[in-house]
C-alpha cells in the first residue's frame, strides 16, 4: 500500500552509496547556513533532495499538506488556520501513566503499541547520550523497551532524519517516525524516495529550541539546579516547569525569565519556523491546545485515526475548550519582547497570577502562543533576512500576523 500523498507520485529511486550524493562531513556548513536547524537529511544520502525538501529553503506548507492530508488547510476556518488541517481535536490523558515519562506518556504509548500491534517494524524517536541526559541521539527503535528508553523530550536540535541511512537493507518496510516541524517537512518532501511500504508520521507541537550551549545559559539563568534537572516544558499557566532527578518540581513565571539574557539564545532556524503545530504530520499530541495537566491531540487524517486507535481505550479524553481573550497580552508581550524587558520576580509572579486566572485557557491558549511565537519570528525574517520574507512566511502566517501592530523592522 502506497503511503497518503504518494498514490500520484512516481517513486524515485533511493540514492545509494556509491552515488554522488552522500551526507555532508559532520562540521561541515549546510546548505540552509544559520538557518538549519540539524534536522538530519544533509547527513544522510538524502541530501540530494536538500535543496527542494528543506524547510529554510523552501516552504512548501500547501504542497505538504495537500500529500499528506488530501488538502490543505482552509484559511477562512479559525480553527485550521491555527492549529492545520485535522478531522478531530480533543484532549487526553493516559489512565495509567507510563513511568518517568514527560507527562503521561501518550506518544510513548503510541510508538509502544504500534510495534506490539505489527502496525510498523520500527518506531524513529530520539534517545539520550549516555554522558548527558539532553543530548540527542536519533534511532530506529525496534522494540517497546527501546521505545521506552527514549520518553520525555530533549529541548535541543536533533539529527532525527540522519538515521535514514540506516533504512537501506534494515528490513524495515513499516516505519512510524516522531519528530517536530522542520524534521517531519523534511521527511514528507522525501518520502517517495524512502524504501517503505507504509510511513506513519506522529508530531510534536514545537518551537524554541537550543544548541546544547544554547540549553545551559538558558538553565542557568532560569533555575536553581541546572544539575538536576530531568525534562521542562513552557504550560498552559504561564509558568516553566521543571522536573528535577531528586522528583523536585520547580516553576518560574514566563514574564520573570532573563529576556535580555535569553533573547539570542533560541536557535535561528526557530526563529525562522512557523510551523509551531506540526502540519504534516498524521497525528499530533501536545499541550498547547489542552487545558492544564491533558494533553491536546489532533488527528489530520485517517491515518492519524490509525495511530489513536490504538491507545484510544487506554485514555481519559474530553472535548477541547476555549476561554479567554489573547489578544492585549499578546499585543503586550511583543512590545515587551522587542524591548527585553525584564521584571523583578515579585511583579512576575504577581502579573502570573493574574493572567493564569483571567487569561487564555485550552483552544485559546494554543492561539495565544501561535499568535506570540508567529509575531516576534516575522519581525525576525524582518530584520535579518528580509530577502527571504516573500518566499518564507506562509500564507496562514501573514493573515495571523496582520491582526498585529508589529515594531518597525
Amino acid at each position: 500500500m502506497q503511503p497518503i500523498g504518494c498514490a500520484a507520485v512516481t517513486r524515485l529511486p533511493v540514492p545509494a552509496p556509491h552515488e554522488k550524493a552522500r551526507p555532508l562531513a559532520k562540521g561541515s556548513v549546510y546548505p540552509a547556513k544559520d538557518l538549519c536547524s540539524q534536522c538530519g537529511l544533509c547527513d544522510s544520502r538524502w541530501v540530494a533532495y536538500v535543496k527542494t525538501s528543506c524547510a529554510f529553503l523552501e516552504q512548501r506548507f500547501e504542497a505538504m499538506e495537500s500529500g499528506a492530508h488530501g488538502r490543505s488547510r482552509d484559511l477562512d476556518n479559525d480553527d485550521e488556520l491555527y492549529f492545520g488541517v485535522h478531522q478531530r481535536m480533543l484532549m487526553a490523558r493516559l489512565r495509567q501513566p507510563i513511568e518517568g515519562a514527560q507527562w503521561t506518556g501518550i506518544v510513548s504509548r503510541i510508538g509502544v503499541r504500534a510495534l506490539e500491534s505489527g502496525l510498523v517494524d520500527a518506531v524513529l524517536c530520539v534517545g539520550q547520550s549516555d554522558s548527558d541526559r539532553f543530548t540527542p541521539v536519533p534511532r530506529l527503535a525496534r522494540t517497546p523497551e527501546e521505545v521506552l528508553s527514549a520518553r520525555v523530550n530533549k529541548p535541543t536540535l536533533s539529527p532525527n532524519l540522519e538515521v535514514l541511512e540506516q533504512l537501506p537493507g534494515s528490513g524495515i518496510k513499516r516505519l512510524l517516525a516522531i519528530g517536530v516541524g522542520c524534521q517531519i517537512q523534511a521527511l514528507r518532501a522525501v518520502q517517495a524516495t524512502l524504501p517503505l511500504e507504509e510511513l506513519y508520521v506522529l508530531g510534536l507541537p514545537c518551537v524554541d529550541n537550543v544548541s546544547r550551549k544554547g540549553l545551559q545559559t538558558f538553565l542557568e539563568s532560569t533555575v536553581s539546579s541546572p544539575a538536576t534537572v530531568v525534562h521542562y516544558e513552557f504550560m498552559q499557566d504561564f509558568r516553566v516547569h521543571f522536573r528535577h532527578s531528586d522528583g523536585r518540581t520547580e516553576t518560574v513565571p514566563f514574564f520573570g525569565l532573563d529576556t535580555p539574557k535569553l533573547k539570542d539564545v533560541f536557535a535561528p532556524s526557530c526563529l525562522s519556523c512557523f510551523d509551531y503545530t506540526n502540519a504534516g504530520a498524521d497525528l499530533v499530541v501536545g499541550y498547547m491546545g489542552a487545558t492544564f495537566g491533558r494533553q491536546w491531540v489532533t488527528v489530520r487524517n485517517p491515518r492519524g485515526q490509525q495511530l489513536l486507535d490504538l491507545v484510544e481505550p487506554e485514555l481519559e479524553t474530553a472535548p477541547v475548550t476555549s476561554s479567554g481573550d489573547r489578544r492585549a497580552a499578546v499585543q503586550q508581550g511583543i512590545e515587551a519582547y522587542d524591548k527585553a524587558l525584564k521584571l523583578p520576580l515579585w511583579l512576575a509572579r504577581l502579573i502570573g497570577l493574574v493572567v493564569e486566572r483571567l487569561g487564555p485557557k485550552g483552544l485559546e491558549y494554543g492561539r495565544f502562543s501561535i499568535d506570540s511565537h508567529f509575531t516576534r519570528n516575522a519581525l525576525w525574517v524582518r530584520r535579518h533576512h528580509p530577502e527571504k520574507v516573500e518566499a518564507h512566511i506562509p500564507a496562514f502566517a501573514r493573515t495571523i500576523v496582520s491582526r498585529y501592530r508589529l515594531p518597525e523592522a
